[in-house]
């Protein structure tokens, strides 16, 4: 499939009010420091890099975006205004939306069965509404990705490709205009690869803002504007990807090396 074709990226310092802003955020488990006064925003049609190696307690911080846990201290403002999560209901309430390595999909169930997975569409007699779920799921999977025809098919029968694009539709039919992607491209081939990067360009060109949590350095150049690297908790900063190289974005990760091109919090 070849490269989406989307409109340039707006620079973080001339876009207005971030739709999310972290703030000395912090977690504690027991006398463990998982997250640490850290602080980090995500602007509109913006895709950010969260990096680090296991532990540097990015997943935390992404778990506290999602609802799943609560800060200890600090704050988290979405569009502005400061929110408290008690529950991933709520986070998805605010438009927040995770899709998770494992990506949460039943095998046995087709596309549409997925997509409103415990959000089901009900017709006027309390049955369910097949043929609405398989018209909607189609909108919104042909935004995603137009070649994606067999929809129908157990999502067991289906590529890496086609089943991050379902999780990735789930999101958005519910609203969702911040996502947080968690290894998409994890384990799938380069043309799968090619389809999920190609899907994000697409996503930032309609506006949604993208927190993506990857191992894969080449990944976060092609499509991320900014990457924020923690280590041990902490923030050790964020750069925008074109000021610097992947040799100095490693620095940071491996070494806790603030550039001098690192962007003020």
């Amino acid at each position: 499939m070849s490269e989406a074709n989307v409109a340039p990226a707006v620079s973080p310092t001339a876009a207005g009010t971030p739709l999310v802003q972290v703030r000395q955020l912090s977690k504690h488990f027991g006398g463990v420091h998982a997250v640490d006064h850290v602080d980090c925003d995500l602007y509109v049609g913006e895709c950010v890099g969260l990096l680090g190696h296991n532990g540097a307690g990015k997943t935390v911080l992404t778990k506290m975006l999602s609802g799943v846990y609560a800060p200890d201290s600090g704050s988290i403002l979405v569009r502005g205004e400061e929110v408290h999560f008690e529950s991933p209901r709520d986070a998805r309430a605010a438009g927040i939306e995770t899709i998770f390595q494992s990506l949460a999909l039943a095998d046995n169930l087709d596309g549409p069965g997925n997509l409103f997975l415990g959000r089901e569409l009900m017709t006027k007699w309390r049955t369910l509404d097949s043929r609405r779920m398989e018209f909607e799921s189609s909108k919104v999977i042909a935004r995603l990705n137009p070649n994606f025809k067999n929809i129908l098919d157990p999502v067991l029968r289906m590529s890496g490709g086609q089943r991050q694009t379902i999780a990735i539709g789930r999101a958005l039919y519910f609203d969702a205009r911040i996502l947080i992607m968690d290894e998409p491209c994890a384990a799938l081939g380069p043309a799968e690869t090619r389809m999920v990067l190609d899907t994000i360009k697409r996503l930032k060109a309609e506006g949604i803002g993208i927190f993506l949590i990857s191992h894969e350095m080449h990944e976060v150049f092609e499509v991320c504007e900014r990457a924020t690297v923690m280590k041990n908790g902490a923030l050790v900063g964020t750069v925008l990807t074109k000021d610097v190289t992947q040799d100095d974005v490693l620095e940071m990760i491996i070494l806790g090396n603030t550039p001098a091109k690192a962007l003020a919090a």
